[in-house]
């Protein structure tokens, strides 16, 4: 089984970029499943309808959330009527729309996705450990893929170390900086840090630059507008063994 996991997803530019590219690298690599985190896929911030259905007919199958989940209201039915538009699992229970969760059929095995927020220097969410815990179980899936959209690589880290072994792999998202350490863990659970962005190339975190220098020398309100130019997409392709669940290969790339 092969799963292709995509960087958060920056505005129309990088919605296009991700449309060029994907059907191709699908092809190349045989991959099975794709999941993207598309919270930040509507120009300005969060997602809408639009910009979930362009990634869902673009090739992805499951997209996943973060902090900016909920920043567009006209969103919030789209989480109740799409099973595979997912946020993370672990707001407080009954008090956001959709769900955190989902079982994707495959035909020949079924694939549990979980999307959990982390809380260090984020919103102080429940508590991902405990609710990671529970989903697993809930879910029942041999092979389990989380994208953990958390700020801090120690607490990143920590949730795939407590997880390894019992799910096939977790991907981190967030910081839009992709990280080189992936890897297997020990009792056989893949792990990258953060799989990066898909976007402009020459920008900070998909904005434009010099709008990004106004806010951290000023320290006023700044209006952030997407970048424009090169783009890339940053992704990572987890393969797990069908029998046992457990990752067998990793491979990070950067696709210009």
């Amino acid at each position: 089984m092969k799963i292709l996991a995509i960087g958060d997803v920056v505005g129309t530019i990088g919605c296009r970029f991700l449309r060029s590219k994907l059907p191709a690298l699908k092809k190349q690599y045989g991959v099975d499943l794709v999941i993207a985190n598309g919270e930040n896929s509507a120009d300005g911030n969060g997602i809408t309808p639009v910009s979930a259905d362009f990634l869902f007919s673009s090739g992805v199958d499951v997209i996943t959330g973060g902090n900016h989940s909920f920043r567009r209201k006209e969103s919030y039915p789209y989480y109740e009527s799409s099973p595979y538009l997912l946020r993370p699992a672990n707001y407080p229970e009954g008090a956001a729309p959709g769900s955190g969760s989902a079982v994707y059929d495959l035909g020949r095995t079924q694939v549990g996705i979980i999307n959990l927020s982390g809380t260090l220097f984020l919103e102080n969410l429940d508590d991902p450990f405990r609710y990671a815990d529970r989903l697993i179980k809930e879910l029942g899936t041999k092979i389990t893929i989380v994208d953990f959209h958390a700020e801090a690589t120690a607490e990143k880290l920590a949730l795939g170390f407590y997880l390894d072994g019992r799910i096939s792999a977790l991907f981190g998202t967030h910081t839009h900086v992709q990280t080189a350490d992936e890897t297997i863990l020990p009792k056989g659970t893949g792990y990258i840090t953060d799989v990066g962005m898909t976007g402009p190339v020459n920008s900070v975190l998909g904005v434009q630059p010099e709008l990004a220098i106004k806010k951290f020398r000023d320290k006023l309100p700044v209006r952030f507008e997407i970048a424009s130019g090169e783009c890339k997409m940053d992704c990572i392709l987890f393969e797990a063994d069908d029998r046992t669940g457990r990752t067998i290969s990793v491979k990070r790339m950067e696709i210009r």
